[in-house]
């Protein structure tokens, strides 16, 4: 289904036929799975001038450029770049659009990986390194230095879900030259299309909600008009291609994606309201309560809300957190997020230097799955009674 074309119909459509082109295939659904390092030429002037559309393995596939092409019918994006995991498709750009000299501003509630990857090796390599306030908006220009390359944001803020005035920091940042970065895992670009909002840049773990299942490691990097060479170049010279069955599995999770996001956002919605009636919790933060701090800025510039948030619980800290999680059945206890099954974390604010915020007690993210709801609620509610009696 053509660009084109596309753009008129419905989001699910979109999703179903996105990177779908049968009539390339002999008429199968599906494209094809190519496994390929080496790419031969028909004769030795076409080798020497590369004039096909494939040339290598690392350069792209049918497999590869399939999902691209859905992903830039979902973003508006000039070009999308596939890479083994959500972290890689953070550092990629990064290292394309940073230099020893440089100055790049990070928001203080950035994905943990992310600092450390910019404490680590951005740092050695002689680049600059400065976190912000999430709530900074229009005031980042303050932070903007003449060597300031990049502003890379993320809303909401991982664990805490603080909200960004994207639009506000794309213009101030715009005004001093740098290129504006999004890690827009959250919210998909079914919820939140960042290029629309200013971003140069929109980076995706697709292991996340694209992929659905907790079985695939992959990220996407969708790139702008004006960015997009730079990113491709960055992506060839780095060599690090997503592998072409990973890349299918993301390309058919994402037929589904968008049912699945309006079932995770419907039940995270239905607990989180129910969160802030239970005795043991303090606060819940999740940006599409009336009453979360920054819930106006996801009123204005979001169109969903996807499946995980946090819960503080009233007082206390690791033991009654521990209590919380050994007391729950259905829902695991690890990393990520976005796939069918329920998770539960005992988050930690140890590495921000300027938004760790005021809470009362410890805080545990949920990423709520796709389990019926009235189970889910008693299992939370096991925790917080063995919470309570810690």
């Amino acid at each position: 289904m053509a660009g084109e074309k596309s753009a008129r119909h419905g989001i699910n459509t979109r999703l179903a036929h996105g990177g779908y082109d049968p009539r390339s295939y002999h008429g199968f659904v599906n494209p094809p799975v190519v496994h390929a390092s080496t790419v031969l030429f028909p004769d030795a002037q076409t080798m020497a001038t590369r004039n096909q559309k494939y040339t290598y393995g690392t350069r792209g596939t049918p497999t590869s450029d399939a999902l691209g092409a859905a992903i830039d019918a979902l973003e508006g994006s000039a070009g999308t770049i596939a890479v083994p995991s959500g972290l890689a498709a953070i550092t990629v750009p990064l290292l394309g659009f940073l230099s020893a000299g440089d100055h790049v501003l990070i928001v203080d509630s950035v994905y943990a990986p992310t600092r450390h990857f910019a404490n680590t090796m951005l740092k050695r390599l002689g680049v600059e390194v400065e976190y912000y306030d999430p709530h900074a908006g229009a005031g980042i220009a303050a932070l903007m230095k003449p060597n300031t390359k990049v502003v890379f944001t993320e809303s909401p803020g991982s664990n805490t879900f603080e909200m960004q005035d994207i639009p506000a920091i794309a213009r101030a940042a715009h005004e001093g030259g740098a290129v504006v970065m999004m890690d827009n895992t959250w919210a998909t670009p079914l919820f939140f299309r960042a290029l629309d909002h200013g971003v140069d840049i929109t980076i995706h773990a697709a292991t996340k909600y694209p992929a659905g299942h907790s079985d695939v490691l992959l990220g996407t990097v969708s790139a702008n008009e004006a960015t997009w060479p730079r990113l491709r170049e960055a992506h060839l010279t780095l060599g690090c291609p997503a592998g072409p069955d990973d890349v299918y599995q993301v390309l058919r999770g994402l037929r589904t994606m968008g049912v699945r996001l309006k079932h995770h956002e419907a039940s995270a919605l239905e607990i989180a309201r129910w969160l802030e009636t239970q005795p043991g919790v303090a606060q819940v933060l999740h940006p599409a309560l009336p009453g979360f701090p920054g819930h106006d800025i996801w009123k204005r510039d979001f169109s969903g809300s996807s499946g995980i948030f946090s819960a503080v619980l009233d007082g206390g800290g690791q033991k009654q957190a521990h209590a919380f999680l050994d007391a729950l059945e259905i829902f695991g206890l690890g990393y990520s997020w976005g796939g069918y099954e329920s998770l539960a974390v005992h988050v930690s604010l140890a590495d921000r230097t300027v938004a760790k915020g005021d809470y009362p007690g410890p805080i545990l993210r949920l990423q709520i799955g796709l389990e019926d709801v009235e189970d889910l609620k008693a299992d939370i509610a096991r925790g917080l009674a063995a919470a309570r009696t810690a």
